[in-house]
């Protein structure tokens, strides 16, 4: 039952938890961190794996546990009992059916590229065989389990399917002694002590946050993204505007966690990684990440959108997927615009995918197979919409691609039209989803593309159709 008030208070309010799109960019110096964003920017999707405590009884991740006004629980438990049912919840995660490889098949099926595995969410538990804490998914009933280290084999089976690796981690850990205090109350997200008065505490847990992302980075291979999570943790002087905005509580001292030896270790053990400290500008935030949103215009520096598949990023009973044809519209915006997707998707207690997610992308792996060219490796031009037209070109070839989004469940046109990005003449139309060639004509700073009649009677529904061609602009 207390799940149940949980999750139906929280899922209609959960809007504090949302990192926005930041403000500011700065470019890396590094050569190969350079390198490395140039290659995660051609891969374009990836998937972003939320698993943690929070699926055994299905809610929300971590944030109940949080004490902030925009979250409700059952008001008959009170709120100490409630944080030690939840933390208890460990006794209970027992993912007997976890089967990362089935994960990354279904992953690469889908057309993704990158994944982002979450080794530690704000409630502290830990997903990987830390020898900071006992709080963690090797210590409990999954420990005698050959794969009870997670993070280890959930990277390896990515990495054998050629993706590029990266670990999400929070920089907030609710459960550390040393970020909420025993002594005091837990009020709201930030540490529930004065670090000005009590630095000696505050610099333990720079230490084990320290030392856990060192772990992270010595021993679980080659690693090519850290995705730190929590951005209210972070130097007072970085507290702007655009951080008041978000509406969070904001102590009067500075949750530094000395990012700069963070990386430099970082670094070392992995030579170009990419770092993003979610919101905190500078250059620890190597591209920028909103959440549950698409940027209104085009941006010319790296970026990605993160989104759920269902409705939230953890495993939740009877969610609500979207539909494929809503994801294949999103990511053909975002790489117009520019960015990539990282689709979250979220592991169900016994270690499985919901099957209703595997469905969701297979079918968006089937448009994929077919139109990827329109999407992997490409980088943005200048008139990159027109109507329900998006346009994207090759990285290293003056080609462009014109994708049409077609509304669910809508039949094909005829013609498709659009203004500007007007193909060279003579140039070859290429319909990627069949691999003809297709008749179009230019009528002043318009195209008209003409479908094969083959084609239409078909009468099957594509979510986009995407055209090849050169253009006479670049």
């Amino acid at each position: 039952m207390i799940a149940f008030f949980a999750l139906l208070a929280i899922s209609s309010n959960a809007q504090l938890n949302v990192h926005p799109q930041s403000t500011e960019y700065e470019w890396p110096s590094d050569q190969q961190v350079k390198d490395k964003l140039d290659k995660w920017q051609d891969l374009k999707f990836g998937m972003l794996i939320h698993w943690g405590l929070y699926a055994v009884p299905g809610i929300i991740e971590s944030w109940s546990i949080c004490s902030e006004d925009w979250i409700e629980r059952d008001s008959t438990i009170a709120y100490e009992d409630y944080k030690k049912w939840y933390w208890g919840l460990k006794k209970d995660f027992n993912p007997v059916r976890f089967n990362p490889e089935s994960w990354a098949d279904a992953a690469k099926d889908a057309g993704m590229k990158y994944v982002v595995f979450t080794t530690k969410h704000h409630d502290g538990f830990c997903m990987f065989d830390t020898k900071e804490t006992d709080f963690k998914i090797s210590n409990g009933p999954f420990a005698s389990n050959p794969k009870a280290d997670v993070a280890k084999y959930v990277f390896d089976a990515f990495r054998k399917n050629g993706f590029m690796i990266g670990a999400y981690f929070s920089k907030p850990d609710w459960h550390s002694e040393n970020f909420w205090w025993p002594k005091y109350a837990t009020p709201d997200r930030n540490t529930n002590y004065d670090i000005r008065k009590y630095p000696w505490r505050w610099n333990n847990f720079k230490k084990y946050t320290f030392n856990q992302i060192g772990e992270l980075m010595h021993n679980y291979g080659a690693m090519d993204i850290l995705w730190l999570d929590g951005g209210w943790v972070r130097p007072l002087p970085t507290v702007n505007d655009e951080v008041r905005a978000w509406g969070a509580p904001i102590p009067a001292w500075s949750q530094d966690i000395d990012m700069l030896a963070i990386a430099t270790m970082a670094r070392q053990a992995q030579p170009g990684l990419l770092i993003v400290d979610r919101t905190v500008h500078g250059r620890y935030e190597n591209y920028q990440t909103p959440e549950q949103s698409i940027p209104k215009i085009q941006l010319d520096h790296p970026w990605e959108s993160c989104m759920t598949l269902a409705n939230n990023w953890g495993y939740v009973p009877n969610d609500k997927f979207k539909s494929s044809a809503k994801i294949i519209h999103t990511l053909i915006e975002v790489a117009a615009k520019g960015g990539s997707l990282l689709l979250g998707v979220g592991p169900k207690p016994d270690g499985t995918l919901p099957e209703e997610a595997v469905q969701r992308m297979e079918e968006i792996g089937k448009w994929i197979k077919v139109n990827g060219s329109s999407i992997y490796k490409t980088r943005t031009t200048p008139v990159y919409k027109d109507g329900n037209t998006w346009f994207t070109k090759s990285k290293e070839a003056n080609v462009k691609y014109a994708l049409f989004c077609i509304e669910e469940n809508s039949a094909l046109p005829s013609t498709i039209k659009w203004k500007n990005n007007i193909p060279k003449k003579g140039t070859k139309m290429r319909l990627l989803q069949t691999g003809e060639n297709v008749k179009w004509v230019q009528q002043a700073d318009s195209v008209e593309i003409f479908l094969p009649k083959s084609f239409i009677k078909k009468n099957t529904y594509y979510p986009a159709i995407a055209f090849q061609f050169t253009s006479i602009d670049k």
